[in-house]
């Protein structure tokens, strides 16, 4: 059979995971799986003979891992010619014995180092080694050779350069392929449908086809859905390419112990015509796919008119359902949904520990907060990275943040290297702040020099990373994907000059807005009434503060003391009058103002006092019933 003639007429059928079916007979992953050719031939084989008989048309040698750097790791890098070429006698001798068509598709896979530029491995070495495994499988008889699942555009260039090298050196060929051997090149993707190295489906395809594979693959990655979604913007970039396509059975999931893949084999089967529709020239599965799936995807090609694929056209920009590679956060939906949104602040620990803030941040969530915001060093007193507190609730929480962003003390390089490393930890919330002067805090010698005003940032964030660029206009690579908001005050001073920094914010693309704290309802009216009568309705969500009184000390303190902080005099006086039970009257004026705010409030910004989170559990709990 030869393999480009064959794509011409037909979507070819190949094999599924090797890996998971050897790990599946008790073989543990910290074996060498590639040495099984000399080791264990017999359930080598097997698995071999179990793809043929699912009605596999090729088969993928057991040799992913076998270069001399991936062997060095378990001292057989002198096996290495050895263990290639009984890869392919094993998978030979196991075609001849089904009497059937199959092909052989010498596995050649990630060379498990780092090379130039991202690591010490120079190019040409990689090429060297890449080369002596391909050269090894070509001399054993490989119809074709299939580098795959690979994640650096360098390294795979490199690994077709060595095959085509190799396949021009041993012409004319032993397989059935004439006077050359054809290279498949495949690569694996992130959930953000990017590689490992940030690079998208168009410029993977572009890379691949220009380093002269006559097939261009995806394997591994996520499940069906996002393969298929892939390989349309793959065939956009190059409509004439030949291609293929592997996926996992889903995304891996660690269950008592155990490696699970949740695709089902019916799942695979359904795809395998929604692939060969696509454009897919060889159909076939990857890690957590069994003979199972390779006999539903079978089963499904067999069943409907074979679809001759000769010059592919250009698809339409609309057919590519591309989903969004990273969707709106949750705070986003939910304020869009129209959805009462509770926010809850809290202050970063002063040391290393974060199991005081990681069990308040638990009461929180579980109380019904949807979004706990971290402040940035508040009062420009010294605490641990808001960002790093941010990343640590998110992963063991499970709750979504807001980073705090202040522009004090940040110059324009450390605001855009912030930024970035904020995204890079899973971060999409912030909220943009001025920031505490540092004359007031733990260090008043501190500078307060900024590049940016919060509008300012507030427009490199929005009209410069989330497009691609950064304040010069250079790529970022690909766009980040921030939900930003803004500072408000509904009971300024002076409320033109509010009105106008509030106009200003939203020109610059502020998402949403969080408010000074307010002890009357009627407060926010107030404001809203006075920006719509000189710019027109005001479209963006606000979130009101809501700080929760503790003590008659307090209340005092805060209407005396801290600017744009005005509360009721019948509020104190009941707070007054509550003696020890102040903090139970506080509960009650929080959650009556809250009430009293949500017909023009899109939801609350909570700012517990003196680590009351207990109480501030106590209101979200209230407003939820």
């Amino acid at each position: 059979m030869n393999l480009l003639e064959t794509l011409s007429k037909k979507t070819l059928l190949a094999d599924g995971a090797m890996g998971t079916m050897l790990h599946a007979r008790g073989i543990g992953f910290d074996k060498c799986f590639d040495e099984l050719n000399l080791t264990n031939p017999a359930s080598v084989a097997d698995i071999h003979r179990e793809y043929i008989e699912a009605g596999a048309e090729l088969i993928i040698t057991n040799t992913f891992g076998a270069n001399r750097y991936k062997l060095a790791k378990h001292g057989l890098q002198d096996d290495m010619a050895e263990i290639n070429r009984s890869g392919v006698e094993l998978a030979r001798r196991v075609v001849a014995a089904s009497f059937k068509n199959v092909l052989i598709a010498g596995d050649v896979g990630p060379l498990g180092v780092r090379i130039a530029p991202y690591g010490r491995v120079k190019l040409e070495e990689a090429r060297e080694a890449f080369a002596e495994q391909i050269k090894a499988l070509a001399e054993a008889g490989a119809d074709l050779i299939v580098i795959e699942t690979m994640s650096d555009l360098y390294e795979i260039q490199e690994a077709i350069k060595a095959a085509k090298e190799v396949g021009a050196g041993l012409a004319p060929f032993q397989g059935s392929q004439g006077s050359s051997l054809p290279v498949v090149a495949s690569v694996t993707f992130t959930r953000d449908d990017r590689t490992l190295l940030g690079d998208d489906p168009a410029k993977v395809a572009h890379r691949i086809a220009a380093a002269g594979a006559d097939v261009i693959g995806v394997n591994c990655s996520g499940g069906p859905s996002q393969l298929l979604r892939i390989l349309k913007q793959m065939r956009q970039a190059e409509p004439t390419a030949k291609f293929w396509i592997k996926p996992n059975a889903g995304w891996p999931e660690q269950v008592s112990g155990r490696i699970m893949y949740p695709a089902d084999a019916d799942y695979f089967g359904e795809y395998a015509l929604q692939f060969r529709e696509a454009g897919a020239n060889i159909v076939g599965g990857c890690c957590g796919t069994t003979p199972q799936h390779i006999a539903a995807m079978k089963k499904s090609l067999d069943a409907s008119p074979p679809i001759v694929v000769a010059e592919v056209a250009t698809l339409p920009e609309d057919e590519i359902t591309a989903e969004p590679a990273d969707q709106p956060t949750y705070l986003a939906q939910r304020l869009a949904d129209g959805k009462f949104a509770i926010c809850v602040e809290m202050d970063p620990p002063r040391g290393l520990s974060t199991h005081k803030l990681l069990a308040g941040a638990s009461l929180l969530h579980d109380s019904g907060a949807d979004i706990i915001n971290v402040a940035d060093s508040p009062l420009a007193r010294m605490r641990m990275s808001a960002w790093a507190v941010c990343d640590v609730v998110q992963r063991k929480i499970g709750v979504e943040t807001t980073l705090h962003f202040p522009t004090r003390g940040r110059n324009l390089l450390r605001v855009q290297g912030d930024l970035l490393a904020a995204h890079a930890i899973g971060l999409r919330n912030v909220f943009v702040v001025m920031g505490d002067p540092t004359s007031i805090g733990d260090y008043p010698e501190a500078t307060d020099n900024y590049d940016l005003v919060p509008s300012g940032l507030i427009k490199l964030i929005k009209q410069g990373f989330n497009m691609g660029v950064d304040h010069s206009g250079t790529s970022i690579g690909q766009p980040t994907n921030f939900f930003v908001g803004a500072a408000l005050n509904l009971c300024p001073q002076d409320m033109d000059t509010e009105v106008k920094n509030l106009h200003r914010k939203i020109k610059a693309g502020a998402d949403f807005f969080l408010t000074q704290p307010i002890y009357r309802p009627d407060d926010g009216p107030k404001l809203i009434e006075a920006y719509e009568a000189k710019h027109g309705k005001l479209e963006r969500p606000i979130l009101a503060g809501v700080l929760p009184l503790v003590s008659a000390k307090h209340a005092n303190f805060l209407h005396n003391e801290v600017p744009g902080i005005s509360i009721p005099d019948e509020a104190r006086a009941r707070i007054e009058s509550a003696g020890d039970g102040a903090a139970k009257v506080g509960v009650e004026l929080a959650v009556e103002l809250i009430q009293g705010i949500k017909g023009w409030a899109s939801g609350i910004y909570m700012m517990p006092q003196f680590h009351r989170y207990d109480q501030a559990s106590e209101i979200i709990m209230a407003v939820k019933e």
